[in-house]
């Protein structure tokens, strides 16, 4: 029974890496990236080549995110500079990696590592950990690496290039404004979660000790359920309950020129979005006033300085145009 619980959370955790860069695709870019499925075992191919070259385990995790990474922009490339569809590109770059996997790993379709040291099984790993913690370390290791990961991610969020990655998935045409390539943007942020994905697939092939061609099969289901449920179900009943005093701001919106009056903040997202709108009209009075009521948590990331001063100066100028 211990053992099940113990694989349960190995598992788990692994995902969550998974669900990590799902988060990235299809939350903050709404874009629907089917290449993950491919994408995971590609951090698995290029593990077992790594693994099995005797390279070290470590360095196999980096070089699998990096070519996850690679896939991403490619992705993202298809795209953004040839217009393929959102949908269509991801699945041309899932078809191709499924021959490139074979490709990286000789043809075989399954390849076994159990001869092989791994990030969870070397002479450093086994020196640190004590004889009473030895059934507890693989599963104590993947969180580690799950914990850095989120860190990680949250740490580039909050920068400014983060910043414009939401920006993008909530109005790309306020980052184009601002005079920067959104195109770039959306081929970073798939990078980025791509590079996850893969990341994912290189611990999970050093945990089960063994490659197999099918075994990113089903796992963009795996990632959009974890980021649904994380999402809504739980922040909705626990998130909420430790969260603070939310601070709530009514703008006037002149609904004849559909540009704000006073702060612009509603415009870039710090977390939360609109979360509904609500019109009032003076009747036989002039224009109706559109009142857009924007819910902020305090205790939200501080909104970048810079974008926000951009975006501000853009709807001014805007504004003194119509005038």
């Amino acid at each position: 029974m211990e053992q099940l619980i113990i694989g349960v959370f190995e598992q788990g955790f692994i995902y969550a890496i998974m669900a990590l860069g799902v988060y990235i695709t299809y939350k903050i870019l709404d874009f629907p990236d089917l290449s993950v499925d491919s994408t995971f075992p590609l951090g698995a191919a290029v593990t077992t080549v790594m693994l099995s070259s005797g390279k070290n385990p470590l360095l196999a995790l980096i070089a699998a995110t990096a070519a996850g990474a690679i896939a991403g922009m490619v992705t993202g490339i298809i795209h953004v500079k040839f217009k393929v569809r959102d949908l269509l590109s991801g699945i041309i770059v899932m078809t191709g990696l499924y021959t490139l996997n074979l490709r990286i790993v000789g043809g075989s379709a399954n390849v076994p590592l159990f001869n092989y040291k791994s990030v969870f099984d070397n002479d450093f790993i086994n020196g640190i950990f004590p004889e009473a913690l030895a059934p507890y370390k693989t599963v104590i290791i993947i969180f580690i690496i799950m914990i850095i990961a989120k860190i990680l991610l949250d740490l580039y969020l909050k920068t400014k290039s983060g910043y414009l990655l939401r920006a993008v998935g909530d109005n790309e045409t306020i980052v184009t404004s601002l005079a920067k390539d959104s195109g770039f943007v959306k081929i970073v942020g798939l990078a980025i979660s791509n590079g996850l994905v893969a990341l994912a697939g290189s611990v999970m092939c050093q945990q089960q000790r063994f490659f197999e061609i099918s075994m990113g099969t089903g796992t963009i289901v795996i990632g959009l359920a974890s980021v649904i449920i994380g999402t809504n179900v739980f922040k909705g009943n626990l998130i909420k309950a430790f969260r603070v005093r939310v601070k709530r701001k009514k703008l006037g919106v002149l609904s004849g020129f559909g540009y704000p009056i006073g702060n612009h903040s509603w415009l870039l997202d710090q977390g939360t979005r609109i979360r509904r709108t609500k019109n009032y009209a003076r009747r036989g009075h002039g224009p109706a006033l559109r009142y857009w009521e924007d819910t902020r948590a305090e205790d939200g990331s501080k909104a970048m300085n810079a974008v926000m001063d951009g975006i501000v100066r853009a709807v001014e100028r805007m504004e003194n145009g119509k005038s």
